[in-house]
Order: C-alpha cells, then structure tokens, then sequence
C-alpha cells in the first residue's frame, strides 16, 4: 500500500500549491537552478526566453520558463541549511508525490539541481573572483542526522580524517559533522575545464562557523588555519558556504542529482573581499545556464 501523507505533514495551499514555494506541481521543471537571494532570481529570469510562472512567499521567489529550448525552474532559498531542509523536501513533494491523492507517485521524477552562489575562498589560489565547482562536501548543521538513511551516503573516511586534523574533541559536538558527495556526472559537466574542484565547508552560520571573530571570541580560532592545510586524496578544503552539504545530501536521499557552483568573494587567507560582486558573477549564471 502506498504511503499516505497527512495533511499536518505534506501542507498543500488552497491553490493546489505547496506550502512555503507555492509552485503547483505542473509549475516545476526537471532543471532546477538554485540562489539564495530573492533578486538573483530576477536577474535569471532575464536570460530566460519564455516565463511560465512567477511567484513569490517569503524569501522563496520562483520563476519556470524556457532558456535555448531548455525548461529551467529558478528558485531562492534564503540563507542557510535549514532553508535548504524546506527547499529540497518540497522540490521532491511537487515531482514525486500526487496531491490528489496524498500518496507517492509509482514513476519517481529525478531533478538536476544546480546551486549558484558565493563563497569565501580558504586557499592562496582562489582569489576572489575564482569560480568553485564542489566535488565534496563538509556538512557543520545537524540536518542529515534526523533522516534515517543519512549515513549510508556520508565519506566516513573524510570525516574521521578531518576530525583528526582539526583535533575536535571534548566539547565540539562530533555529529554535527558529516561529508558528502555532489553529483559527480552533473558537477564534471557544469565545471568544464574552468572551475576550480575541491571540498567545500558548509557553515551554519556566517561568523563564528566560519572563524570570524567579532566580540565573542572563538572555540578554536586557528579553525581556519587548520581547514586550509587539510588534504585528502589530493582535494583540498578550497571554500566555504552556507547551504551546499544540505543540498547534496538531500539530493542524494531522494534520488535527485544536485551539485554546487560559487564565486569567491572574500579570501580568508588573503584576507580582502570583493562587496560588489553582481557583475562578475554574472559569467557564472551564464555557464550554469548553458551546462545544466
């Protein structure tokens, strides 16, 4: 018997559409861009040949339409992994699951998911303006951890590598930390030959996460210090972020293809950022649009 969801656990907006994205299933393409920033979406939205759609709730801004042929959905996320935990399940909901009838469809849809973003870069080779395409990821939420099937897909092997470089014990609470992989047949093909290819460290927050210190002092403030000289198997920590481990690993727990594409705009080891960044990322949005 198929499983049946409540109307307390799959929320559907009188309009047919889901709760928090307000897309309606027929809205939702098999391409699906991801930002953070609401305005981004508009800015995609020009390069875009034919709008479907266009709706907005919250922070979550949503344009479908045609790019060279191709239907592409354009959505923001906001900030943050937590964002990301409502972004992904209801991608997932709108493709694989009936409204009418509550249960999961017999034939799964599986969407490509492209995260475009921005970064801070960790390394003396990725100065701002640099793009990062993710090969793996190192996860500082909690959020695979409350899905059942979270460890199956997690690089025990980085994890406990990394745990030992950064020497977190004691009062660093060691579940918060998981590694996962992108999608590697969808990041080759988005990263070409121009983007730079490495783990990426995806932060739950913006300052002490990431080793900015303001007027609370940090728990290890050689952190960064510690990330940047980490290698395994060749791949360096290159940047760090705040959403692309929640987007990859969710991905891959509901069969979906997701990978994540930034543009550093502050380098932590050269310690300069780029605030005005718009248009130089704007050569990113293009390859992105060309590639998915």
């Amino acid at each position: 018997m198929a499983k049946f969801f409540p109307a307390s656990e799959l929320l559907i907006n009188d309009d047919g559409s889901i709760f928090h994205l307000h897309l309606r299933p027929e809205q939702l393409a098999d391409k699906v861009i991801l930002v953070g920033d609401q305005d981004r979406v508009s800015v995609l939205a020009g390069y875009l040949d034919h709008l479907e759609c266009d709706v907005r709730n919250r922070e979550f801004h949503a344009v479908t339409g045609l790019y060279q042929g191709k239907r592409i959905s354009v959505i923001s996320t906001g900030i943050g992994c937590d964002n990301i935990d409502i972004v992904l399940n209801e991608l997932d909901a709108l493709a694989n699951i009936d409204f009418k009838t509550r249960t999961a469809k017999t034939e799964l849809r599986s969407l490509e998911i492209v995260r475009i973003g921005t970064c801070g870069g960790l390394q003396s080779d990725t100065p701002v303006g640099t793009y990062i395409c993710s090969a793996q990821f190192v996860g500082f939420d909690a959020l695979l951890n409350f899905y059942r099937d979270g460890h199956e897909i997690r690089h025990i092997e980085l994890e406990e590598a990394l745990l030992r470089h950064l020497g977190w014990t004691g009062h660093f609470c060691s579940p918060l930390f998981y590694a996962v992989a992108s999608d590697p047949v969808l990041s080759a093909r988005i990263a070409g030959q121009e983007m730079v290819r490495g783990i990426t460290v995806t932060a739950n927050g913006f300052y002490g996460p990431q080793g900015r210190e303001l007027r609370v002092p940090l728990a290890d403030p050689r952190q960064n210090e510690k990330l940047r000289s980490f290698d395994f198997q060749g791949l360096r920590i290159t940047n760090l972020e705040m959403e692309g481990s929640a987007i990859a690993g969710l991905a891959r727990l509901l069969g979906h293809r997701a990978t994540t594409v930034c543009m550093v705009i502050a380098n932590r080891f050269a310690q300069n950022a780029l605030t005005d960044y718009r248009p130089a990322l704007d050569q990113l949005i293009r390859m992105s649009l060309d590639r998915i």
